[in-house]
């Protein structure tokens, strides 16, 4: 018999934490982040995340006219690539949870000229404030792995999609290579904290992304999780030998 009073728990990196406080904790890494997250991202991947989202950009057959959401865009580099394919007559919306990743993605874009088709909402992924079969394509960047309730989120994607319309899913993996995943370890737990301490003065919050990686669901699984939120044509690409993947799933 379950106490009545008894609250239901998820992980916040390797923590087991209540379920109502993770999207608080969430928050204050992101809050501590957004400064500098752009710099950190190309120094922690080398400058290799510019290749994942753009293969990303490829697989979303985005076209003149079209309406595309950003859900987790943080500064924008999916935007501002959608905002030139889909042009006056389309629209991209940026979406992102966290306010202080909204108000950096609002100002660099809007620094770069991209503006005119391009909206900003701060909206939780899992209850998007959207009409169903609003959107052509919906892109979500390393993000999914920091909501609390992934399949209700894979369920509100799939509801604002047109039908037709492709969910792409860009996020950490499992790379099933003994040596690159000790390598993958070691950097993870070893280097980024240190970057991130040097460069956003923040340790603790590179340690949580880190294990936030590794706390994530499998290829296999995050397949099966989208085709149980009603995808169809599911799959996936590997990227540097499964350190991170794309998804993708159509709504019938």
């Amino acid at each position: 018999m379950t106490d009545k009073h008894s609250k239901e728990t998820t992980h916040f990196g390797y923590k087991t934490v209540d379920r109502d406080d993770k999207q608080k904790l969430v928050a204050e890494v992101f809050q501590s982040v957004a400064g500098k997250y752009d710099l950190m991202n190309d120094l922690m991947s080398m400058g290799v995340h510019r290749l994942w989202k753009r293969f990303t950009i490829e697989m979303s057959a985005a076209r003149p006219g079209q309406k595309i959401l950003d859900i987790a865009g943080g500064t924008g580099d999916l935007t501002a690539k959608f905002s030139k394919i889909v042009g006056e007559q389309g629209l991209v919306v940026l979406a992102d949870i966290n306010d202080a990743m909204l108000e950096v993605g609002r100002d660099k874009l809007t620094d770069a000229g991209v503006c005119g088709n391009v909206d900003y909402v701060q909206a939780n992924a899992e209850d998007l404030p959207f009409a169903d079969n609003t959107f052509d394509c919906i892109t979500i960047a390393f993000g999914l792995r920091n909501v609390t309730d992934k399949d209700k989120a894979l369920r509100s994607m799939n509801r604002v999609l047109k039908p037709g319309g492709r969910l792409l899913v860009l996020e950490f993996s499992k790379t099933d290579n003994p040596l690159l995943s000790k390598l993958y370890d070691a950097y993870s737990f070893t280097a980024l904290p240190v970057m991130g301490k040097l460069i956003a003065d923040d340790a603790e919050s590179y340690r949580y992304l880190a294990e936030s990686i590794r706390m994530h669901p499998d290829q296999d699984t995050l397949e099966q999780m989208m085709k149980s939120a009603g995808f169809v044509q599911t799959g996936y690409h590997n990227m540097t030998g499964g350190v991170v993947a794309l998804h993708k799933g159509i709504k019938p």
